[in-house]
């Protein structure tokens, strides 16, 4: 019930801002709307923390007997991560669409996808950004593997996440120069292209363009992840255990 009263608060500040604005604005209200609904269902998809029990194990020393299981450490983060996100998710989704879409007033109600196509590339990049998302959060639980506690990354990828996703204002209302910058970031393939696509802003002929664009960014991430853990695991140091 906490996501759909601030859902409907962020709501009412893009209904006043909408009614008061005279200038032609890159979506419409509608549009709007339901990037916002979008976003506090999809909330625990967003990699805005890394995963507890892992920090847990590194902050405890634990993490040692992940390291002697005959185990590809950073693919069984992985599918946890998957596993994190996935779940969550579900189970926030299915009651916020059904809040947002059937329960509300008209103003501040979510809209049916225009057609197949804005659902089927909903569908298609919802599943990339949750790849993206994973290793987002290997990243951060990798990283901290150099700290005692992982809180301070915790906090700095949050801030980072929430605002270059769409999370907090819809990416299209930014600012033509900071926008420009904020898609070409990967955290734009979190929630801004699938609620886009959704909304029908984005037609569905763009489809390819922005598959390989989160698919680009998952081989990048994977990468540098990957890079990363091997670098840590040479020179780790266990606290406590």
């Amino acid at each position: 019930m906490y996501s759909v009263f601030f859902g409907l608060i962020r709501v009412m500040v893009f209904y006043a801002f909408y009614s008061a604005t005279t200038d032609k604005v890159p979506l419409t209200y509608s549009q709007a709307v339901t990037y916002i609904w979008m976003g506090q269902a999809m909330f625990s998809m967003v990699p805005w923390n890394g995963d507890s029990e892992v920090q847990n194990l590194i902050r405890t020393g634990n993490v040692s007997y992940e390291l002697l299981r005959p185990i590809n450490l950073y693919n069984h983060w992985f599918s946890r991560a998957f596993a994190l996100r996935t779940a969550p998710t579900i189970l926030r989704a299915v009651p916020m669409f059904t809040i947002a879409l059937f329960l509300l007033p008209k103003d501040y109600e979510m809209m049916f996808p225009p057609s197949l196509g804005a659902l089927a590339g909903w569908i298609i990049t919802t599943f990339g950004a949750l790849v993206i998302s994973c290793t987002i959060t290997n990243i951060i639980n990798i990283i901290t593997l150099g700290s005692i506690s992982g809180d301070g990354i915790t906090r700095l990828f949050s801030a980072i996440v929430t605002l270059s996703s769409g999370m907090i204002v819809p990416l299209p209302l930014f600012p033509e120069w900071l926008k420009r910058i904020l898609i070409i970031l990967p955290f734009s393939g979190l929630l801004d292209i699938p609620s886009r696509f959704y909304t029908g802003h984005i037609p569905f002929n763009q489809l390819y363009i922005y598959l390989i664009f989160q698919i680009v960014w998952v081989i990048l991430l994977y990468g540098l992840g990957r890079w990363l853990l091997n670098r840590k695991l040479k020179g780790i140091v266990v606290q406590g255990g």
